[in-house]
């Protein structure tokens, strides 16, 4: 019996520091472009916010993947960071001069979560509409 092959995950590590924001950025662009995404707009801001959060309130290096769905091949991007926090699109507060990020992107994408990894940590996900 011969084992089915699964494509390789784009996968991208980066130090939590406040250059791994745009490098995602860029990550995401050239694996869109390779796969025929035209538009990567959202992908790129959807990108950029998961990584600052993962780079403010996380912990340890910063994992980024990309696949497209089984169904529809809708882009997913997955980012993954150590630490026990989970992110909270809390509600609007007017005075505050940030938090907004995880709403506006909740809006943006067809559905987003988190789940718990079993090693400590946490991986934040959002499928992006085609």
């Amino acid at each position: 019996m011969s084992a089915a092959l699964v494509p390789e995950v784009p996968t991208l590590v980066l130090d939590p520091s406040d250059r791994a924001p745009r490098a995602a950025r860029m990550f995401l662009a050239e694996w869109f472009r390779a796969w025929g995404i035209a538009d990567d707009h959202i992908g790129r801001l959807v990108v950029c916010e998961l990584v600052t959060n993962a780079w403010k309130h996380g912990e340890g290096p910063i994992v980024v993947r990309l696949f497209q769905d089984a169904r529809g091949g809708r882009p997913v991007i997955e980012v993954w960071d150590a630490g026990e926090g989970r992110p909270v699109a809390g509600a609007e507060d007017l005075a505050a001069t940030s938090g907004r990020g995880l709403r506006l992107m909740a809006e943006l994408v067809e559905e987003w979560g988190v789940r718990p990894l079993t090693e400590g940590g946490k991986v934040v996900w959002a499928k992006c509409g085609r």
